[in-house]
């Protein structure tokens, strides 16, 4: 008895050790790799995709890339084609896999090089653990029908208009951008083109899954919803603030059933941005600015199988050089510990956009677009860690 008693204290003990261990997956390319996104198979491989071409919104040969680890390998296989929209732009692209096993792609195909024409798009796989590709079995496009989008918007622009009066003044290209999106919130093609997705969805019931979308037409996020597998969706009304600018959503389910958003900073005070709803996501709160600074830059907050959240940001006013790991003990309120997963000096590299999932045996793992000034081009970098290297902190 007292062998297993040792045996469960070593084993303990050895768990709680710092981890924190890095790659890339595949060398520095010199077209522009950004957008990834990563889970794990029942099977414990790795998947990640991205998106890779000569540009983005722009470029017409941008397609969606993946790659897979298998469970204890070392290296990552050849990237390979998961989507590509014939001589259109593919990007943002999100992995996630349901509890029935099925993974699902999701990501935009952008019709006029603008992000405001964006198509969102998604495909399923029952059969993806062989190598290359996943056996993709169906595809089709979510028609977006934001609820009550246009009065929503148009009473935020208002307020935003008295509430910066003199900016607005002295500005005639902002004038001009808020008379564009006043239009829009009119059209109904403007309203339903141009939603596109970033961050994993998560399941709020047995079937009921909830995506977050975001527009850089109307700079606000939103939240889709499918109880059927696809079949069918609703959405819900938009995450609005007069400060404009709250996108990229990335939602968490709190214990007493309240959803928070939170959500990249496209506008002021530069900080990450913070809305929550009490009935599932379909109505939200007034957002609010968190304590933590936001560059413009994606974002995301998952909760552990402990209650704890783990998020991954970069947390400056300004520039992607610093990539940082939080960790949270009561869902969010405080942000204790935090580590950084790069930093490098300014101009010197960029790490950004973070997909972020917990694995099987607890541990965390996060991709994200990197690249340095070292060597010209871009990858995606994945890091496996644990809670226990967060509390650490820096050394």
């Amino acid at each position: 008895m007292l062998t297993v008693v040792i045996a469960l204290l070593t084993f303990n003990a050895a768990a709680a050790e710092p981890l924190h261990e890095s790659e890339l997956i595949f060398p520095v390319d010199p077209k522009h790799n950004h957008g990834s996104s990563i889970v794990e198979t029942s099977q414990g491989d790795l998947l990640a995709c991205w998106f890779h071409g000569s540009g983005e919104r722009s470029s017409d040969d941008v397609l969606i890339q993946g790659a897979r680890k298998r469970k204890g390998a070392s290296t990552w296989s050849e990237p390979y084609l998961m989507a590509d929209s014939q001589d259109l732009p593919d990007c943002n692209p999100v992995l996630f896999i349901d509890p029935r096993g099925t993974l699902w792609l999701f990501w935009i195909a952008v019709q006029n090089n603008q992000w405001g024409g964006s198509l969102l798009k998604f495909r399923t796989a029952a059969e993806y653990t062989k190598d290359g590709p996943p056996k993709w079995d169906w595809q089709d496009v979510i028609h977006c029908r934001p609820k009550n989008l246009e009065p929503k918007f148009l009473d935020v622009v208002a307020k935003a208009e008295t509430l910066f009066a003199a900016m607005l003044a002295g500005n005639e290209n902002m004038k001009k951008e808020v008379e564009s999106a006043k239009a829009a919130a009119k059209d109904k093609l403007s309203q339903r083109l141009g939603w596109m997705t970033r961050l994993h969805p998560i399941m709020i019931g047995e079937n009921r899954m909830m995506l977050g979308l975001y527009s850089d037409v109307f700079n606000c996020g939103l939240a889709a919803f499918t109880s059927d597998w696809g079949k069918s969706w609703e959405f819900s009304e938009p995450i609005l603030d007069v400060n404009v600018g709250n996108i990229q959503p990335s939602f968490v389910k709190k214990r007493d059933g309240t959803i928070v958003a939170m959500m990249r900073d496209n506008g002021m005070p530069k900080r990450i941005r913070i809305a929550d709803s009490a009935d599932s996501g379909m109505t939200w709160s007034a957002v609010r600015a968190s304590d933590i600074p936001n560059p413009g830059s994606s974002l995301e907050n998952i909760p552990l199988k402990n209650g704890n959240w783990v998020l991954v940001c970069n947390d400056l006013p300004q520039g992607r050089h610093v990539l940082t790991a939080y960790l949270s003990d009561d869902e969010g309120a405080t942000w204790k510990w935090k580590r950084r997963l790069e930093n490098f000096e300014k101009e010197k590299g960029s790490a950004s956009y973070p997909s972020v999932i917990q694995a099987a045996d607890g541990t965390i793992h996060c991709t994200y677009s990197y690249t340095t000034q070292d060597v010209k081009g871009s990858s995606i970098k994945h890091a496996r860690f644990n809670e226990e290297w967060i509390r650490a902190g820096d050394q």
